[in-house]
């Protein structure tokens, strides 16, 4: 576990997800694990260390990840991500006019790389951290101070996945809480949400955050003191 990750408390280590059109990165092995049922899972294995880089194929089993990351279905699967959506409005989940507002890259990747972020195994285009709330502000505030987030951060729920193009699209930090299949597959505990950072500014964010730590322990000292001196 590395240092920031202890300093800031979190169960698992910031995800790098690379997207590579042309070659797929340099001295990092292909995915051999098997069938997985959505993208999100792997992240799931990059938090406990894997580095490792999918096929377009690797990613059919949910068509809606498949969507959010512009991966055409093949035409065996072609009604998947209707019949999804379809089944996804009728149970009450979805309604229909959210579609058109779910984030998708901007083109369909050939390699998506996936490992943690601090290995730099790989070219970051956007570093997905999961934290409770109490790190995920100190986050928020350090990509606030690098220049990579805004006041009002935007925000998704489902699906979890799109907060990748979301970030990657607007160069800035965006915050997902989890949608109900990310968290399935991914196990991500209910008491925490997803933050994703641009990769070209995770330095400077994970550098500020160093900073941003040391002031709020001495705000939360400061604090306590005030209101020990009102409650007298």
């Amino acid at each position: 576990m590395s240092v920031l990750t202890q300093d800031l408390g979190l169960s698992k280590q910031p995800v790098a997800v690379g997207f590579f059109d042309d070659d797929a990165p340099a001295g990092v092995e292909q995915w051999s694990g098997g069938a997985v049922p959505a993208g999100c899972a792997f992240w799931r294995e990059a938090w406990e260390g894997r580095t490792f880089y999918t096929v377009p194929a690797d990613h059919y089993n949910c068509a809606v990840g498949s969507y959010t990351h512009n991966i055409p279905q093949p035409v065996e699967r072609e009604t998947a991500l209707n019949d999804t959506i379809g089944f996804m409005i009728s149970s009450g989940y979805l309604q229909m006019a959210e579609v058109p507002m779910i984030p998708v890259l901007p083109r369909t990747p050939r390699y998506v790389a996936y490992g943690p972020a601090e290995e730099r195994r790989f070219r970051a285009d956007v570093v997905v951290i999961a934290a409770r709330p109490a790190a995920m502000m100190l986050i928020y505030e350090a990509a606030l101070r690098s220049g990579v987030g805004n006041m009002a951060t935007p925000a998704l729920g489902r699906p979890g996945c799109a907060v990748l193009p979301m970030a990657l699209q607007s160069g800035s930090s965006a915050m997902s809480f989890g949608c109900k299949g990310n968290r399935t597959f991914t196990g991500l505990p209910d008491e925490e949400l997803y933050l994703a950072i641009p990769g070209t500014k995770w330095d400077a964010v994970a550098e500020a955050l160093r900073t941003i730590a040391n002031a709020n322990a001495t705000m939360e000292t400061h604090y306590k003191k005030h209101e020990a001196t009102v409650r007298g």
